[in-house]
């Protein structure tokens, strides 16, 4: 009866506000399962492509640019040599990128490697674990660590020229 009575003197635009409030709350909360952007970014540990293992937080004082890929990625195919050339650029200015290859057989991920050449750690994500930790829904996606292990950009999907962004954030970030 309470509920009819306060529910009575709700106007329609009221009702419309309350319910877009509930669904983005749904929203933000689903979402919150992955990294969030100024938030610790969460830590792994993946196997690399030169043997032995690499952990995400053994990168504190880099910035990291993790990007998830795969081999049937045409996106993918077009952005590793962008990451290699900002990789040559800014690595020795404490850059590192981990390009986690989201393939269920590290072959696959090879055969493309042997076409398209990276400096840059690659690691395997073959069970998927860490691509659900970071709750990715595209590819490529890539996420922006900084040098105290916040996350400061989330970028997913690749178009031509995004590299600049990425360049434009490191730039930034180097700055604090």
């Amino acid at each position: 009866m309470i509920f009819r009575k306060a529910h009575s003197r709700l106007s329609l635009r009221q009702l419309l506000l309350l319910g877009a409030t509930t669904l983005a709350l749904s929203f933000g909360s689903a979402q919150a399962s992955g990294p969030v952007t100024g938030k610790p970014s969460p830590d792994f540990t993946l196997e690399s492509k030169d043997g032995g293992n690499m952990r995400l937080s053994e990168q504190r004082g880099n910035i990291v640019l993790v990007n998830f890929w795969a081999s049937w990625c045409g996106p993918c195919r077009e952005e590793l040599p962008a990451f290699e050339e900002l990789y040559q650029e800014y690595a020795d200015l404490g850059v590192e990128i981990l390009a986690v290859n989201v393939d269920d057989e590290k072959e696959k991920a090879n055969v493309l490697l042997d076409d398209i050449e990276v400096s840059f750690p690659v690691l395997f994500d073959t069970a998927g674990d860490v691509s659900k930790l970071y709750d990715v829904n595209a590819m490529p996606t890539t996420v922006m660590v900084d040098r105290d292990g916040n996350v400061r950009l989330l970028h997913p999907g690749y178009r031509k020229g995004d590299e600049k962004k990425y360049e434009k954030a490191i730039k930034m970030l180097m700055r604090e």
